[in-house]
């Protein structure tokens, strides 16, 4: 077991090289969008105040939203790098599923509220300077897209960087919707439609975070991630050599890239040796992408492990 527990550590350690390497990619992106985000909002919010759109004003404090979103991001995703200490087993892996939640729940608030300030504004539709609006949110077209293609490779394999991507795409669709809006008032002279297509942005952003929340909530209660099918491993590991019986088997994520597992073997020929262990141990890691793997192996002469194990089937 000892023997198998430093294989773990190793291939761990093997892991979480490769891991800072995608960090280091991201903290650049991280940096760069930051800057070029707070300095779009600090210009938006002052042109919005002037051309008294609020189309811009709701954009520039979504757009702030998106700076705390991308912080929260990269604060995990630095802090999901620290090592492990004797209080902290695991390090701080878990801090990134903890921002992907608050980030989903932070960007659902920040839609309600464009949403009620667009309802308010169908009663009392306020002139706009459409010029100044339609400039002002090209610029913001073009930032967030850029931030979101920096982003763009890493979401498939992490649920934070989708967050990050999820939120710089959204606000590159909110800009597109301003200048459509801006141009449409200008050449029509219908204030409504500014509220109109505050609320298309909104009803689109909420459809894609309500996505990203769930995700993150089943992270946050050790669901079985959604990449990794729980009963295609139960099987894997009732066919290994030797195997009688699985109970106990724990499959759950440690942060929004990395899964553990941990089950019970019985295996009435008697202990197979640690060579078995560290087969299993990477062949869970080549065939279902798991990180880290503890396997308790039982001789299962006891009448104990069977009624452990009627408790624990699922």
């Amino acid at each position: 077991m000892g023997h198998n527990h430093h294989h773990g550590h190793h291939n761990h350690h093997h892991h979480s090289h490769e891991h800072e390497h995608g960090t280091n990619n991201y903290s650049r992106a991280f940096t760069i969008g930051i800057i070029l985000n707070v300095g779009f909002v600090i210009i938006e919010a002052t042109y919005g105040y002037l051309a008294n759109s609020l189309a811009l004003l709701a954009d520039a404090g979504h757009n702030m939203s998106d700076v705390l979103g991308l912080l929260l991001a990269w604060g995990a995703s630095f802090l999901g790098s620290r090592p492990p200490s004797q209080r902290y087993t695991y390090g701080w892996r878990r801090s990134s599923i903890l921002a992907a939640l608050i980030n989903a729940i932070a960007l659902l608030l920040v839609m309600g509220g464009i949403g009620w300030e667009a309802v308010q504004r169908f009663s009392q539709p306020a002139s706009i300077g459409g010029n100044t609006v339609i400039v002002v949110a090209i610029v913001g077209i073009i930032i967030n897209t850029i931030t979101a293609l920096m982003f763009m490779s890493g979401r498939k394999h992490d649920l934070n960087i989708r967050g990050a991507f999820l939120h710089m795409a959204a606000d590159a669709g909110v800009s597109l919707g301003v200048v459509l809006a801006g141009i449409t008032i200008i050449l029509t002279g219908w204030l409504w439609f500014d509220p109109v297509v505050s609320l298309i942005i909104v009803a689109v952003v909420v459809v894609g975070t309500w996505q990203l929340l769930k995700d993150s909530v089943n992270l946050a209660l050790d669901a079985v991630p959604e990449s990794i099918e729980p009963l295609a491993v139960q099987t894997y590991l009732s066919e290994r050599p030797g195997v009688t019986q699985v109970h106990d088997l724990h499959i759950w994520a440690m942060s929004t890239t990395e899964t553990a597992l941990t089950a019970h073997l019985v295996i009435p020929s008697g202990h197979p040796g640690d060579d078995f262990l560290i087969k299993t141990c990477k062949e869970l890691h080549d065939h279902f992408g798991i990180e880290h793997s503890t396997l308790q192996i039982e001789v299962g002469d006891s009448q104990q492990t069977c009624t452990l194990a009627s408790y624990h089937k699922f």
